[in-house]
């Protein structure tokens, strides 16, 4: 009589492992997230053997001979990467259902099958929706191959039999390995899945993109260690019922992780936007009260884009305060400077704060801009629309400089902006000749002062 095989049961939020099934996982708090799992028994015995494939190697012998990166087609995508593919890499690309990540990488590697063989994993597609898809957005490939498949060890197969330059895997989460006993999406399954994907890039110094599901609370489905493993992580941010999308690197072992792509989701698909100040301020209405124009930077790139700002006297008994694109605790306290420095009573009125096209900006140069902005709603007075504002408030009121200040100058100058409030030590650090005219300021009520009275 064979023996009842041995279960446990995994926490699908934090891999905490329990003999019985539990309500809510003591280790992380969350609710309904043990699943059953078959245990493998392994005997204790058993003795580990073998010869290493990698030798270790003396630093000083190491070849320090870079090896050039790939170039990808788009080159939003190339820039959040950090110029390039690094062979031998696996990317982990997410975000949310319907946002673009699996047509961004079939462009992609339909662009780069041109040169070399490409081989792209379908784990929730069939190979005719997959053709449907690449019609749909005009791709045309004679070195694409598309593999419908979920089984690791079907697909590694199928890498050593076609030996592409660049595997891609959609999904992660729908990959499984026969040698486990658990469903796919399993944090055992996406775990070892995973890490048999990364050593075959390795070995065969082949690139790898591999596409994470999200959860509804925003976070990648599947263990954390899963982003510890990978050598970049790239999230979608933006609505997908809008046509920007936002690619930002929230992981880069090769690049900065301050750099985002811009692309616009059009019916061939997601197409770069070279000029993202271009598009923010495109519907920007210059006579409305409550709006301004602020520099923020994204890397080594200055974007240009319109905040708006509602305050207006509450209806209820507790004001609210609903920011989009902004920390919270940073309105807080920009609210509290502007209470307790500048004489505006906002503790009874609604405050509506909103960064347009739906960038997210966690960076203290936007301070001036979203003060001058709940001024001019409170006062309904419209700011004059070809100044810019740049400075951070600090908390007795005064102005601190914000670094990159040329950059975000040459920027504003770019598109056409004649005058810019800067704080005062920024003036005297500018190094570039600039045709914006430059008004320095020491603190907050100046700043305000000034552009109230244009």
């Amino acid at each position: 009589m064979a023996a009842k095989p041995k279960v446990r049961y995994i926490c699908q939020n934090c891999a905490s492992a329990s003999p019985r099934w539990q309500g809510r996982c003591p280790a992380c708090g969350a609710w309904n997230s043990f699943i059953e799992e078959i245990v493998t028994s392994v005997s204790r015995t058993t003795k580990v053997t073998g010869k290493s494939e990698s030798p270790a190697l003396l630093l000083q012998d190491i070849d320090s001979d870079r090896e050039p990166r790939l170039t990808m087609h788009s080159a939003e995508f190339n820039r959040v990467l950090g110029n390039g593919l690094v062979p031998g890499s696996v990317v982990l690309v997410g975000g949310d259902p319907g946002i673009g990540k699996s047509t961004l990488l079939l462009q992609e590697a339909a662009a780069y099958s041109a040169n070399a063989a490409v081989l792209y994993i379908a784990g929730e597609e069939s190979n005719r929706q997959i053709k449907l898809r690449a019609d749909r957005l005009a791709l045309h490939s004679n070195h694409l191959f598309i593999l419908a498949e979920t089984e690791l060890e079907s697909i590694i197969d199928g890498v050593e039999r076609i030996h592409p330059h660049l595997l891609v895997v959609d999904s992660i989460q729908t990959i499984f390995s026969r040698n486990l006993e658990s469903a796919p999406g399993s944090i055992s399954q996406v775990r070892e899945c995973a890490l048999q994907l990364i050593r075959l890039a390795k070995n065969n110094n082949m690139p790898v993109f591999l596409v994470g599901h999200v959860t509804k609370e925003g976070y990648l489905a599947g263990p954390k260690v899963l982003e510890h493993m990978v050598d970049a992580l790239l999230l979608f941010e933006g609505d997908r019922d809008h046509f920007y999308r936002i690619l930002r690197a929230a992981k880069n072992r090769f690049g900065s992780t301050r750099e985002i792509g811009v692309f616009e989701m059009n019916e061939r698909g997601l197409q770069d936007v070279p000029n993202p100040s271009a598009v923010f301020l495109a519907e920007r209405r210059a006579e409305s009260s409550g709006s301004t124009v602020i520099c923020c930077m994204e890397g080594t790139r200055p974007i240009l884009l319109e905040i708006q700002a509602l305050v207006t006297p509450t209806n209820y008994g507790l004001p609210q305060r609903t920011t989009t694109g902004f920390d919270n605790k940073r309105i807080a306290m920009l609210l509290a400077v502007l209470e307790k420095k500048l004489g505006y009573r906002v503790g009874t009125m609604d405050v509506f704060v909103n960064a347009v096209g739906g960038l997210h900006i966690d960076e203290t140069a936007a301070d001036l801009g979203i003060l001058a902005c709940m001024v001019s709603s409170i006062r309904n007075l419209a700011i004059d629309p070809e100044v810019i504002l740049l400075g951070e408030v600090g908390l007795g009121g005064e102005l601190r400089s914000v670094s990159h200040i040329d950059s975000r100058l040459s920027e504003a100058e770019k598109m056409g902006f004649k005058r810019a409030i800067v704080p005062q030590s920024n003036a005297l650090r500018t190094v570039a000749a600039h045709r914006i005219d430059q008004t320095a300021v020491k603190s907050v009520g100046e700043a305000l002062q000034m552009v109230m009275a244009l």
